[in-house]
Parts: structure tokens; C-alpha cells; sequence
């Protein structure tokens, strides 16, 4: 069977050539009618365009390296997800390198998206103990923006997430329903994100007049186990606690087991001792618990968006500003606090 070219195409839709090249590549101004007759022969010839080959005539290439730290990462997942949608729908193909924390093989996914022509590179840091990049990062020649879950010293385009102003946010939102005595529950003492939520935290407790207590804050290992033992300890000797905010899903989870081996309930009512209100910062648990969970959203699908689009402003626009884009989240409001 004949392969149906380009040339096949102009002529069944009685245009140029040129013409059928611009709508493919959807540049200059061409008329909708004539991108309706130029699309109808696409389609009643069962043409495909190949972009491979276009780009390398043009020079240009439609491939986005993805660098991605940590597949277990329910953030970095979702962030991956929207990135790839974005780009998909302005005309973007990507490749995925997994490094797993391995410098050498950081520099090798680095030296293959180069050899593959990749146009840029979105690097997904999902370290969360140190606030920089891996010098492969800052040293490569691609253009590349880089997604973190905390602010990072490098001189990178960044797309990050504001932790301060979500553990202010949920504290807040407790406090102005009538929570005086609120703790925060887990994560490991050396991450960065713990440290800037439990900064607002700590600002909005001393905004409402209300002493900040350092037992309040346990800090313990990233499983269920772990927390409900801190919890259950915190609830034993704390009877006056009524809101707690969970680090994480483990968290989360570690909560609820506590807060039900001391006897008491999770729900909203501030007024009713034997319950406790519980907020998290992760959209991934609304679902699995009773009461549906409240939350501030990790703004996982918008830093996605973002962080695609702005490569994408690199890649058309010479000698771009360097950018730091900074994303709050929002407080979605459920049956558990």
C-alpha cells in the first residue's frame, strides 16, 4: 500500500503544500475553513504526520526530557501526570529518565535526553532533606525547570510549592473554629517541608495569641506504626488536645488508629471533648476514611501546568528571566475538621 504524503494531502484538499505544512505545524494565518478542508483530507487519506522528521528539518524537536527522583512519591506522581498532559496538548511528546538518587546515573539520563535532541528538561526533585539540586542540574546546557516541594538554592527556573502558607492556613482555619490546643503530627526532623509548615503553624498560633508548645510538634518515622504511637502518647497526656495536622497519608492514618485506641472520635465539633479534628496536606485520602478528610491541597495538578508551560515560554522566548513561581494551596473542607 502506497504511503499517503504530504503532497497526497494538498492535493485532495486543493491547497499548496505550504499550506497543509502550516496547519500541521498550526502556524500563520490560515483561515478555519481552509484548516477544515486540509483536516477532512487528513483524515479521509489516513495521513500521519511525522514529526520526528519534521523537526530535524526544521532543527527544532518536539521531545521534553522528564526527570523523575522518585516514582513512590504520590506528589511527584501526580505532578508527573499533569506535566505530561500539558505538554501533550501543546503538541509535546515526552521521555523519562529515574535516576533513583544515583549521580551517575543522573549525568547518563542528562547525556541521553542530549543525544536524543530533547528540546528541554523538567528535573521532579522530590528530595525533601536538602535545599539543593545535583550539580548535573545546575551544570547541564538544556533548558530545564525544576519542580520542588520546597525552596531550593539554585539557579534553575523553579516551580515550587508553598508549605508555610499551608500549615498557616490549616492552623488558621482551626483556631478561628475555636481550637486552642492543636498539635502537628510527623515527618522526619531534617525535612524541609515539616520545617516550613511548622513555621505557619507556629506564626498563626502566635498571631491568635495562643503559646506554641515544641511537644506539640512530634516528629517520627514515615509509617503508620510509628505515628499512631506518637499520637496515642501525645492524646494519653494531653486530654485538652482537639485538632491535629497530619504530615502525611502515613500520618493521617497513624492519627485515626490513636485517636481511636484513647477512645475518642475524628469529626469537626470543637464543643464535643471526646472528638478531634484532623487536617491534612494531601488530596489523596478523601475517599478511604469516615468522616471525608479535610485537607489542604498539595497543588500537585496547577505546579504540573505550570512548570510545562513555563519550559515551553523558554523554549520560545530567547534569553527568558530567570523564574521562581511559588504555588499556595487551597483549604477543601470535609467532614473531618
Amino acid at each position: 500500500m502506497k504511503k499517503v504524503s504530504i503532497i497526497d494531502v494538498a492535493k485532495r484538499a486543493e491547497v499548496s503544500v505550504s499550506t497543509v505544512s502550516l496547519v500541521l505545524r498550526q502556524k500563520g494565518k490560515i483561515s478555519q475553513a481552509t484548516i477544515e478542508k486540509v483536516q477532512a483530507a487528513i483524515d479521509e487519506l489516513g495521513y500521519v504526520h511525522n514529526m520526528a522528521a519534521a523537526n530535524l528539518r526544521a532543527n527544532t524537536s518536539n521531545l521534553i526530557g522528564l526527570v523523575l527522583h522518585d516514582f513512590n512519591d504520590p506528589f511527584a506522581i501526580r505532578v508527573t501526570a499533569s506535566i505530561v498532559n500539558e505538554l501533550e496538548n501543546q503538541g509535546y511528546m515526552t521521555v523519562l529518565a529515574q535516576p533513583q538518587g544515583n549521580v551517575e546515573r543522573l549525568e547518563q539520563g542528562l547525556l541521553a535526553f542530549t543525544r536524543q535532541g530533547v528540546a528541554g528538561v523538567i528535573y521532579i526533585d522530590a528530595e525533601s532533606k536538602t535545599d539543593t539540586v545535583p550539580a548535573a542540574i545546575n551544570e547541564s546546557a538544556l533548558p530545564m525547570v525544576v519542580v520542588s516541594q520546597s525552596p531550593l538554592n539554585c539557579a534553575r527556573d523553579i516551580v515550587m510549592r508553598d508549605n508555610r502558607q499551608a500549615g498557616s492556613l490549616a492552623a488558621r482555619y482551626l483556631i478561628e473554629r475555636g481550637h486552642r490546643s492543636i498539635a502537628y503530627i510527623g515527618g522526619d526532623t531534617r525535612c524541609l517541608i515539616r520545617h516550613e509548615r511548622l513555621s505557619g503553624y507556629r506564626a498563626a498560633l502566635t498571631q491568635y495569641g495562643l503559646l506554641p508548645r515544641e511537644d506539640f510538634t512530634p516528629a517520627c518515622r514515615e509509617d503508620t506504626l510509628a505515628a499512631s504511637a506518637v499520637v496515642r502518647d501525645l492524646l494519653e497526656s494531653n486530654n485538652k488536645i482537639t485538632a491535629l495536622l497530619c504530615h502525611s497519608p502515613n500520618a493521617i492514618i497513624g492519627c485515626i488508629d490513636a485517636i481511636n485506641q484513647v477512645g475518642r472520635t475524628v469529626g469537626k465539633d470543637v464543643f464535643l471533648t471526646q472528638q478531634v479534628s484532623l487536617i491534612g496536606f494531601e488530596d489523596l485520602m478523601i475517599n478511604l476514611t469516615t468522616p471525608s478528610f479535610t485537607y489542604v491541597s498539595s497543588a500537585s495538578e496547577e505546579t504540573g501546568r505550570q512548570a510545562a508551560q513555563l519550559l515551553i515560554r523558554k523554549l520560545k522566548t530567547a534569553d527568558l528571566p530567570v523564574q521562581r513561581i511559588t504555588l499556595s494551596g487551597q483549604l477543601v473542607v470535609r467532614g473531618s475538621a
